[in-house]
Parts: structure tokens; C-alpha cells; sequence
């Protein structure tokens, strides 16, 4: 059967060798037209990050060749792209090849030194945004033990970047007893519109998996002051409601339903709640400029 790891890397590399693959044809484009015909005809803006995101979360060391060979790719993709004057393709697909470009060097940093490794290139502001978003990423995707107070950092230090912040929030589930550093980020931006609209679902989130008692006034609050959505997602009361749900087993009242225990209710917390043990696991990357 192999590990979960083992199983990753093999589902990682023949990805990592399509992209590959679709990169050496945009090297070969003569002009700016045949370089976006390429680019559309491979689905390169969800290939891409699709093969960066599993070697991420694969058997690191096993990828380190083909991580390799796609950095030094992109890297002779930039070289060419820059020669475009085309607007659309500077506006757009050379901030994209950079980013890739960016997460694959720091992956590569990952199958090479592992933890360390990626700890250094976050440590290093010399470094990229990009680049140090994109080890931070990774860390929080392994989420070593010791690596809880770099975390903590991020989340306690306000003004601290988004990308960073939003990462930090969700590795934050994969460390009990860590609740209250969530509440207290969430009160501190609760002010904030579009932090909170950013940041908010995620720290609901890890907030539910996490399910800890300490959490349960903030929960207990959103009932009636928490933003409403028709996306559940992003419903702040929907979010506390299964999270209330899950901690007293009760269906409390609240300001998007007009009755609390009735089966229709129960069936929308029930298709919630089916949703959020889906995405537990999930870390999401940010667009990093």
C-alpha cells in the first residue's frame, strides 16, 4: 500500500514532469502569441500550482531531481518572458511564472534540508517576499513540533503580513491548546473589515478543529454578532453554530436561523459540518506580490 507520504511522491512526480514538460514549450514559442496559446492549451494557472502544491505535501526528499530540473525551468522561462513587450503577458503570466518559480526553490530547499532548511530561508529578509512566504507555507504544511513559537510570532504581532498571519492561523489547528491565541487575533481584528472577512473564516476554521472550551464565548458571540453568507464558508454563524454544536452537542439560537433545533436546521449543520471535516486539513496559499 505504501505511506501517505510514499503515495504523494509517486502522484507528485508525473505532475512535476507534465509542467515540466509544458514549460519547455513555452521556451519554445516564437512570439508572444504561440507563448499564451501554449500556456492555455496545458491549463499551466491550475497545473502549475497543482504540482507545486502536492510536492509540498509529498515525500520531500524523494522529489528533490525533478524539483531541480523545474527550478532551473523557470528560471530560463523568466529569462524568455521578459523578452515579451507583450502587456498581457507582463501584467500577468511573468508575476505568475516568478511565484512559481519562488514556491519551486523553496520546495527544493524543503527535499534538500527539511525543516531547517525552510526555517533559514523565512529567517533570511534578505530573501524574496515570495520566496520566504513560500518556506513559511511549507512549514506550516509539515508543522514540526518546534516550530509552534514561530508561529505564535506571526499571530500575535500586529501589522505582521496577511500571507504570513493566514498560514500561521492554519497550522495553527495541528497545535492543541492554542485556541486562545486564535480568540485573541480575532478580537484584535474583529474591527478590521477586510482582515476579518480575510482572515476570519480561517481562524473559525482552526478554531473548530482545534475545539477547545476556551473558545466557546467567542462561538457563543458570533450566534448573534457574527457576519452572515450565503456561502458557508465564509458564514461567520454558520461557522459558530457547528462549532457551538460540536463542543455542548446543542443547537443554539441564533440571527440566521429563526428557530434553532428543527430538522432543517440540523440538516444545514449536518451538510456544514460535512464540509468543514473535509477542508480540516487544508492549508490554502495566498497571492503573494
Amino acid at each position: 500500500m505504501g505511506t501517505m507520504t510514499e503515495v504523494g511522491a509517486r502522484h507528485a512526480v508525473p505532475l512535476l514532469c507534465r509542467f515540466v514538460g509544458a514549460l519547455e514549450r513555452l521556451l519554445s514559442a516564437r512570439d508572444a502569441a504561440a507563448f499564451e496559446a501554449v500556456w492555455s492549451a496545458h491549463d499551466l494557472d491550475q497545473l502549475g500550482w497543482e504540482a507545486l502544491a502536492l510536492a509540498r505535501r509529498a515525500d520531500a526528499e524523494r522529489l528533490e531531481l525533478p524539483l531541480a530540473q523545474l527550478d532551473r525551468r523557470l528560471l530560463a522561462v523568466l529569462e524568455r518572458t521578459r523578452g515579451f513587450l507583450e502587456p498581457h503577458l507582463v501584467t500577468f503570466r511573468v508575476p505568475e511564472v516568478e511565484r512559481w518559480q519562488h514556491a519551486a526553490a523553496a520546495a527544493l530547499v524543503g527535499a534538500r534540508w527539511g525543516v531547517a532548511g525552510l526555517r533559514t530561508v523565512v529567517a533570511d529578509t534578505q530573501a524574496p517576499l515570495a520566496r520566504r512566504y513560500f518556506a513559511f507555507l511549507g512549514l506550516a504544511e509539515r508543522h514540526p513540533a518546534g516550530a509552534w513559537p514561530l508561529f505564535e510570532r506571526y499571530l500575535l504581532t500586529p501589522g505582521a503580513h496577511h500571507a504570513f498571519v493566514a498560514a500561521a492561523v492554519e497550522a495553527a489547528r495541528y497545535y492543541p491548546g492554542r485556541a486562545n491565541v486564535l480568540v485573541r487575533l480575532f478580537e484584535r481584528i474583529r474591527g478590521d473589515q477586510m482582515l476579518r472577512r480575510f482572515l476570519g473564516p480561517k481562524i473559525l476554521a482552526s478554531l473548530y478543529v482545534l475545539s477547545e472550551p476556551g473558545s466557546l464565548p467567542l462561538l457563543e458571540g458570533l450566534l448573534v454578532t457574527g457576519h452572515t453568507d450565503a456561502d458557508v464558508d465564509r458564514c461567520e454563524v454558520t461557522r459558530a453554530l457547528v462549532a457551538v454544536r460540536k463542543l455542548t452537542g446543542r443547537v443554539a439560537p441564533s440571527t440566521k436561523f429563526g428557530e434553532a433545533d428543527v430538522p432543517a436546521v440540523r440538516r444545514a449543520l449536518d451538510d456544514a459540518e460535512r464540509l468543514f471535516d473535509a477542508e480540516r486539513d487544508s492549508i490554502m496559499p495566498v497571492t503573494v506580490i
